[in-house]
């Protein structure tokens, strides 16, 4: 089979999850067992046992249930649940309980009327059956949203055992692809194209006209437990081929034959009959630990990750060293040349840096904005450097459907103290007075923006009926986790924060500020600005690729170790670039550090949003009034909190650097 193009190869974007409260009390329960435990799992992970009918055991079943989860298209930001399509429907339909994280990410799983025995074959069974009359005006809706799916390109995700059911195929050179997705149909174009995976079939070619997956052909491999100690055995990959077929009689279906057309105009009846073949394959070559590498291996350019990744941080390292040496070096010549001239006791006029010790720590203006970023900064440092933590233990791999955004968003709540207490000790040293607008700020400001923006998107997403739409319930707990936990934490660390004596600096301020002379166009704050945020960006945006892919293409991100030690290098690198910069300007006796030092790292959030447009245009099929705003919306919340993330790194590096230089001058 050819490849049905790029939007076929689309990866479902896995967002992990478990509760983080769960996760706890079962790390606690593993380390209290007496004795210990052969194998710890995760909690909802672990594996399940499978014996054929009539041999079930308490801890071995024979029933396989087929879960379905919500639809989406690289063609559309929307997704939509599987019920939103007429499509067939489980009679006693289940829901697993989804933590935040898949509610956030619009994750929607329900049972569905696919049910295997183990081991037990079947050939050409019938799902259901679905008619259509162009008179019944209801029934004509549903089959123009089920065009609609396919003209966009909609793809199912299915689940079996908690792993994705997989669509592979061959790509270019010899490759084998697997797609944890698969189209619910395809179209040919008025004019003849065949779009997506309608190349996949010659017999796709009759001009605007719709073809219907209506048949799937199951594979499922399993892992026996002849040589193991435990009962049965255990599914390792659930894999299936879409089909089309034209049934004519639903008594006596034969799964062969023309593919089931749905014609541009509706003019008459229709008759769908959806179907399944099911078989199972023994391999005890895969263990059930490794049964997700086929998918990841299967990937495309998953070498070339690796050597542009490399690539960057090999980059990134040099150029960290030569601005470390560079700095170091010329420092500790000027510092010696400083303190020789004052032990000489030589009349020579200051010169370079030395010159504004007075004026070096003089309050900035708008001290209090500065102050809550730095505060919101603080708090997203901590929660992501500890999300990434977790994700490189494994804790949020993309079996934990929606982990990532559910330990994301407990952390943020919790981590309010850090922030409080570092915008209320900033505040008090650039000499503010106005605490209680600082603490309200610093809880409300960025938060309350965050929430807006998110809030808007959601209207939208409820409007146009999409399952990413959050329920008014899940808003208004959310709300109430801001509100109720965050809001209360940042004004205990503020008060802390209030309570400690502001930082010390190392020389005293003038009465007087000194004046400023002209600057050259390369040491004014602009262009230092807007070059200070290339060298961290260079160093993140092959990251950056693979992380919007994961987004909005709905490709499985699990680089969790490389993303961690990028992680490091943007903080090292924001932290050298903002240091370099602050240290000329500072020779070139311009004193006003405080803005700049935040501005040139955060800068990098700028060029972000740039590569994020470009990415739009470039990389993107989406089209729509809705789905471009939706894209924008959500990208301008990745920006602010990569503003408010890299502007923090930068600032307190700097802060320390000039702290550190002043303290070992020798100043009357």
């Amino acid at each position: 089979m050819s490849s049905p193009g790029n939007r076929g190869r689309r990866l479902h974007r896995a967002p992990s999850g478990i509760g983080m409260g769960r996760l706890l009390l079962v790390v606690l329960l593993a380390g209290a067992a007496p004795g210990g435990s052969r194998a710890f799992y995760l909690p909802g992970l672990a594996p399940v046992s499978f014996c054929e009918a009539g041999k079930e055991t308490s801890n071995c079943k024979s029933l396989i249930e087929l879960f379905v989860n919500r639809l989406d298209s690289v063609e559309s930001v929307l997704p939509y649940e599987y019920d939103a399509f007429d499509f067939c429907q489980d009679l006693e339909e289940k829901r697993p309980s989804e933590n935040l994280g898949q509610v956030l990410f619009g994750e929607r799983i329900a049972s569905s009327p696919y049910k295997f025995s183990f081991n037990h074959e079947e050939t050409c069974m019938k799902a259901c059956v679905k008619s259509y009359d162009p008179r019944n005006e209801s029934e004509k809706k549903k089959l123009a949203f089920l065009k609609k799916g396919m003209q966009l390109n909609y793809q199912h995700h299915w689940i079996i055992d908690n792993m994705p059911v997989t669509w592979c195929y061959d790509v270019e050179d010899g490759q084998k692809y697997c797609n944890p997705g698969f189209p619910m149909g395809c179209f040919v174009t008025p004019s003849g194209r065949a779009k997506d995976a309608c190349n996949i079939n010659s017999e796709f070619n009759k001009k605007n006209t719709f073809y219907l997956f209506n048949h799937v052909d199951i594979t499922i491999t399993y892992h026996s437990a002849k040589d193991e100690n435990w009962p049965g055995a255990r599914l390792v990959t659930a894999r299936l081929e879409p089909k089309s077929y034209k049934h004519t009689d639903e008594d006596q279906l034969r799964c062969e034959g023309s593919p089931m057309e749905i014609p541009g105009e509706f003019t008459k009846k229709l008759k769908l009959i959806y179907t399944y073949s099911v078989k199972f394959e023994e391999n005890n070559n895969i263990k059930w630990a490794s049964r997700w590498d086929y998918i990841l291996e299967s990937m495309p350019h998953t070498n070339i990750q690796w050597f542009s990744i490399m690539n960057s941080l090999v980059i990134v390292l040099f150029l960290s060293g030569m601005v470390a040496m560079i700095l170091l070096r010329t420092l500790h010549k000027d510092i010696a040349r400083y303190n020789q001239i004052d032990l000489a006791e030589d009349a020579q006029e200051e010169f370079g840096w030395k010159l504004v010790h007075g004026d070096v720590f003089r309050p900035p203006k708008k001290g209090m904005l500065l102050a809550v970023f730095l505060g919101q900064g603080t708090q997203i440092f901590i929660m992501t450097f500890i999300t990434l933590f977790l994700a490189c233990l494994g804790f949020l791999s993309p079996a934990n459907r929606g982990a990532l955004m559910t330990c994301a968003v407990v952390l943020w709540v919790l981590l309010g103290t850090p922030a409080g207490y570092v915008s209320a000790k900033m505040y008090k040293t650039f000499r503010g007075e106005k605490w209680k607008t600082n603490v309200l700020l610093t809880a409300l400001l960025c938060p309350g923006i965050v929430f807006a923006d998110f809030f808007i998107m959601n209207l939208i997403l409820w409007v146009k009926g999409s399952s990413a739409a959050i329920p008014f319930g899940t808003l208004l707990a959310i709300l109430a986790m801001w509100i109720g936990i965050s809001v209360p934490l940042t004004f205990i660390g503020a008060y802390f924060g209030f309570k400690e004596q502001p930082i010390e600096h190392p020389v005293r301020i003038n009465q007087i500020p000194r004046q400023i002379p002209e600057q050259s166009f390369f040491t004014k704050p602009l262009p230092g600005i807007i070059m200070g945020g290339i060298l961290p960006f260079g160093c993140i945006f092959i990251q950056l690729f693979f992380i919007l892919n994961s987004i909005w293409s709905h490709q499985m991100y699990y680089m969790f170790g490389f993303l961690f030690l990028v992680f490091i290098i943007l903080l090292i690198t924001c932290s050298e670039a903002t240091v370099l910069l602050c240290y000329f300007h500072l020779c070139a006796e311009d004193y006003h550090w405080w803005w700049r030092a935040f501005l040139t790292s955060s800068f990098t959030a700028i060029y972000l949003f740039i590569y994020a447009v470009h990415y739009f245009f470039s990389k993107l099929q989406i089209t729509g009034t809705a789905s471009t705003i939706l894209y924008f919306g959500y990208t301008m919340i990745m920006v602010l909190i990569f503003f408010l993330f890299t502007g923090t790194i930068g600032f307190f590096a700097c802060f320390w650097f000039v702290s550190k230089i002043y303290s070992v001058l020798k100043v009357d």
